[in-house]
């Protein structure tokens, strides 16, 4: 089977990590777990370690929650997938190490730096992938289904996700997006190109 790179969108419990666990255990045995986000508080430690008891214990487990290619370069090994999970929290970690309060005082973030520190965090990802043998499935939300937010740190960090998300989609072999827990494939090959292929 060939190396792929795979992006799972969707709303909050939509079923976007789940998808990704499942489609992981297709690929190999040797999987790396790139978890973003940051045990910040009592809420996250409790997400974070229910997520690991529902994760195979064979599966090395990589915390990154910034400059997550370089990260996932050097811990590769001969691993055959990695899923990260999440751009949506990658993107948050990138906002708050600016230190900018957007909403009190919206002149001291610097909209364009922030910009470039979230590309820069999923082109990375992506060179990592193309210079790796392993198959990448990546997950995040989207944000943008809903009302413009009314603060402004809820419009840029949605305006710089969603910038990562179409980047992502644009370089992945495979895009679903995930509706109560059923996937709806917006790139790639169809199954019956999948069963040919098989």
């Amino acid at each position: 089977m060939s190396r792929t790179l795979t992006l799972i969108l969707g709303g909050a419990r939509s079923g976007k990590s789940g998808l990704a666990q499942e489609m992981a255990r297709r690929v190999g045995e040797r999987v790396l777990f790139v978890a973003t986000g940051a045990a910040l508080d009592e809420e996250m430690k409790s997400r974070i370690a229910e997520h690991k008891r529902q994760r195979p214990q064979s599966w090395q487990t990589l915390e990154a929650s910034t400059h997550v290619g370089q990260r996932i370069g050097e811990a590769l090994g001969n691993t055959e997938v990695v899923i990260i999970d999440c751009i949506t929290l990658l993107v948050s970690n990138v906002l708050l190490a600016k230190h900018a309060d957007w909403d009190t005082e919206p002149g001291r973030g610097d909209y364009r730096e922030t910009e470039r520190d979230v590309m820069a965090e999923v082109e990375g990802i992506v060179s990592c992938y193309r210079a790796s043998k392993a198959t990448f499935i990546i997950v995040s939300n989207e944000v943008g289904l809903g009302l413009v937010p009314v603060h402004m740190s809820g419009r840029v960090y949605r305006d710089l996700l969603g910038k990562a998300n179409q980047y992502l989609a644009r370089h992945a072999d495979e895009v679903y997006f995930m509706v109560a827990g059923l996937p709806w494939r917006l790139k790639g090959p169809s199954q019956e190109d999948h069963n040919r292929a098989g």
